[in-house]
């Protein structure tokens, strides 16, 4: 046998063949790439990765559709101009106070943290000059111009803005409280399928306003009432009303002709020493309820309150008591109430409350045990003229958290 040839080495009599193709431009071989690769989804798959990522987080979705033109030639644009898509909405993002005194729309931008992944981004909003934060719905910003009290909707992420008319006709003939404006609150509603609305309401003067983006004025809703706590739920508004020594739970948009969902219940000592939440829990209504519990003199007042919760059956308009949150821990403020994973946060305690009083800024309630702790000082930064001392950054996610529960912090 002959002696066996390298392989580099040719054969002899036989020549090496060239290249059979011209060699590729940077450009052909980009797109041949771009073709080959993940690019190449079947547009089925990728309504499937998309169909995912809009059930948890559209950012995720803005981020998958930046990827390569081929995805965002078969996925919808995430600018919705009307932004009427609750899916397209930044849900369970909370805006973050970072504690320096600073207002977002004097700094221009703000910080942004997701309950559920501890994401956290920080984004320039310029649309926030010369306006007010006076609501927070689902991510989306509520705005009121400090000149013309024109009232606007931001999504953060995307920068689309709806923008709805000026308060001044409405405030001048219904409201007529120049002080209740600094505490006026706000929400975004679903006026239809391819509209939002904004509800507002005055805590000094129990008036709420409504108006419907495109619609040129806005309308009184409801007067009299006293609003306890307010949530937006599945496109309405919800809220619970106090009327002499009788608490029930309304709906305030849209309107019905049968508003009254249940009556609260009147065993916990004086509806006037309680505090009613409604707060959206794992995709239901719940109400939480603190009471003061028969604990003898000299106990500190934080150990005093206690918890009694219920879930809100909106169609049969009962409420069934609630004894457990699993896996949940909910923040609970007046104008504003908040659920969150306690899996997805290990810091916070499952089956926990937390809330606030005048000098505990952070207390947790178990509700297992019955017991509250503290968990914060009251750590104060201004007078009301100077700063005092520098900022107290960086907060704890429970003081983020309860902090966004209070607009007032803003």
């Amino acid at each position: 046998m002959g002696k066996k040839l390298p392989p580099s080495t040719p054969t002899a009599g036989r020549r090496r063949k060239g290249p059979s193709l011209a060699p590729l431009s940077a450009c052909k071989r980009r797109r041949i790439h771009e073709a080959s690769g993940w690019a190449s989804l079947p547009t089925d798959v990728v309504h499937l990765v998309t169909s995912r990522l809009l059930a948890g987080d559209v950012v995720d979705y803005i981020v998958f559709r930046a990827v390569c033109s081929g995805w965002r030639s078969c996925t919808s644009d995430a600018r919705d101009p009307t932004l009427s898509k609750p899916d397209l909405w930044p849900r369970g993002w909370v805006a973050l106070c970072d504690g320096d005194g600073v207002r977002p729309d004097d700094a221009g931008e703000i910080g942004f943290f997701h309950a559920r992944t501890a994401r956290r981004l920080r984004v320039r909003l310029p649309e926030l000059l010369r306006h007010r934060i006076v609501g927070f719905t689902q991510g989306l910003i509520i705005l009121l111009n400090k000149r013309t009290a024109a009232v606007r909707v931001l999504h953060p992420f995307t920068r689309v803005v709806v923008d709805l008319p000026s308060l001044v006709p409405v405030f001048h003939d219904a409201v007529r409280n120049r002080n209740s404006l600094l505490d006026m609150n706000a929400a975004v509603c679903s006026a239809s399928a391819t509209s939002i609305a904004v509800v507002a309401w005055f805590p000094w003067t129990h008036v709420v306003i409504g108006a419907e983006a495109g619609r040129p004025t806005w309308e009184v809703l409801h007067r009299g009432l006293f609003l306890r706590s307010i949530l937006p739920f599945q496109g309405r508004l919800y809220a619970t009303v106090g009327e002499g020594g009788s608490r029930k739970i309304m709906q305030l948009y849209p309107r019905s002709p049968h508003p009254v969902l249940a009556h609260v219940p009147n065993n916990f000592g004086d509806p006037c020493l309680c505090s009613y939440f409604l707060v959206e829990s794992g995709g239901r209504v719940l109400l939480a309820i603190r009471h003061l519990t028969a604990q003898h003199c000299g106990v500190d007042p934080f150990q005093q309150n206690a918890y009694k919760l219920f879930a809100l059956d909106i169609d049969r308009g009962e409420l069934i008591p609630v004894n457990c949150l699993g896996g949940r821990a909910l923040f609970l403020s007046r104008d504003r109430s908040l659920s969150v994973s306690a899996r997805d946060l290990p810091s916070v305690n499952s089956n926990s409350i937390y809330f606030s009083l005048r000098r505990d800024p952070v207390v947790v309630h178990s509700i297992r045990t019955g017991f509250s702790e503290r968990l914060a000082v009251t750590c104060q930064i201004h007078d009301g003229k100077d700063r005092i001392r520098p900022s107290v950054c960086p907060f704890t996610i429970a003081d983020h958290l309860l902090t966004y529960c209070h607009p007032h912090e803003w």
